[in-house]
């Protein structure tokens, strides 16, 4: 080959490389960004069984009883601002309380019912929204050239949000069908 056949393959390969790298690092912001409105619909739904789950035990407390509604309370304001931190464990506790509801609740209008079961039903499919982008762009970064080129630059590695969300028992105890609640 001549040189200039080497300089135009070495161009060539340049051109190759540079345009891999920037579809991986547009994949990689995108990939990003939908960890982010993942996460951003997972906290929006948490948050909202958290408030149903703390209006339960604060308006019907009758219904529930009071050591229930009390263990419910605590609960739900655990979900809320976790003491250490761990997010994970305070939801699975709020989660266990709301499995552990009878399925029938006399006093406790249905549309509040509907609606917990509803929005448990929600958190569920946000976590597996959720994991599912980190699932996606942790395997994407740990592919050998975005590690060797370094193209995370420094970000974190997004964790997985792993609870026990057991969406059957939580939505038979809240009286939910499973079937279109929204």
């Amino acid at each position: 080959m001549t040189p200039d056949a080497w300089l135009l393959t070495l161009g060539a390969l340049l051109l190759v490389l540079l345009a891999w790298t920037v579809w991986t690092l547009t994949r990689l912001r995108r990939l990003e960004a939908r960890v982010a409105r993942a996460w951003a619909a997972l906290d929006g739904q948490l948050r909202r069984r958290a408030a149903l789950a703390e209006e339960l035990a604060r308006d019907h407390a009758g219904a529930l009883g009071e050591h229930r509604a009390a263990a419910l309370a605590a609960a739900a304001a655990g979900a809320r601002s976790p003491r250490d931190g761990d997010r994970e464990t305070a939801e699975n506790a709020l989660g266990r309380e709301l499995r552990d509801l009878p399925a029938d609740l006399p006093g406790v209008p249905g549309a509040l019912q509907a609606d917990l079961a509803g929005t448990s039903t929600r958190v569920g499919l946000a976590r597996r929204f959720y994991n599912d982008a980190v699932r996606d762009i942790r395997a994407l970064r740990r592919h050998r050239f975005p590690r060797l080129l370094r193209l995370h630059a420094g970000r974190p590695l997004p964790r997985y949000f792993d609870i026990d969300d057991r969406l059957e028992e939580v939505v038979g105890a809240l009286g939910g069908n499973g079937r279109g609640v929204s």
